[in-house]
């Protein structure tokens, strides 16, 4: 699996992002922006 968390500067609850970034469950932390981007990227690397 491949895991993304939206970074808390764009969040308007951090919570659950915050959870699985403690546990180290996240491999990259984005602005909500640049969110897609990164699936496209990863998606297109399959």
């Amino acid at each position: 699996a491949y895991t993304i968390a939206q970074d808390e500067s764009s969040c308007v609850v951090f919570g659950m992002p915050k959870e699985a970034i403690k546990l180290g469950g996240v491999d990259k932390i984005l602005p909500l922006t640049e969110i897609s981007a990164a699936i496209v990227t990863y998606i297109s690397k399959l």
